[in-house]
């Protein structure tokens, strides 16, 4: 396997598979890789770029302008903006509760109407988030609550 590495390359990264013929098991390699790309975002921490498994997101935040990526320890910063990640992000898994706000359903501890006709989510770690009224019906359907 050769691997070069190319100093002035951006951000995104190139694969190219050389073979005689394209078989089975080369689609399948292929498939793999996109596969592995697909499940992962790119974000960033202290300079240094890291790859973020979509199971491992509790949610994203907009502020500033900037989008942040919420693991049950560390904040990220990745460059989407939510509407692209909504587009990318696995239907019925993540789903948006505010204008600045997507959560990851399968991190939601429990849901509690509030008075104002929002919901309290109490995600997996403990962190309360507020569901706006205009999300609600939304993921009530979605949840079956």
């Amino acid at each position: 396997m050769d691997i070069k590495i190319i100093e002035n390359i951006s951000d995104t990264l190139q694969i190219i598979i050389n073979c005689r013929k394209k078989d089975e098991r080369t689609v399948r390699l292929a498939e793999y890789i996109e596969k592995f790309e697909a499940d992962r975002l790119q974000a960033k921490l202290d300079g240094r770029t890291y790859f973020i498994a979509y199971n491992e997101v509790m949610y994203f935040d907009c502020a500033d302008n900037r989008t942040f990526l919420y693991t049950e320890d560390k904040i990220y910063e990745i460059k989407h903006r939510l509407y692209e990640l909504e587009e990318i992000l696995p239907e019925g898994d993540f789903i948006r509760t505010s204008k600045s706000q997507i959560i990851n359903i399968n991190k939601i501890s429990s849901l509690k109407p509030e008075l104002n006709r929002t919901l309290l989510a109490v995600m997996c770690t403990g962190e309360r988030l507020y569901i706006s009224r205009k999300y609600v019906k939304k993921i009530r359907e979605l949840l079956e609550v």
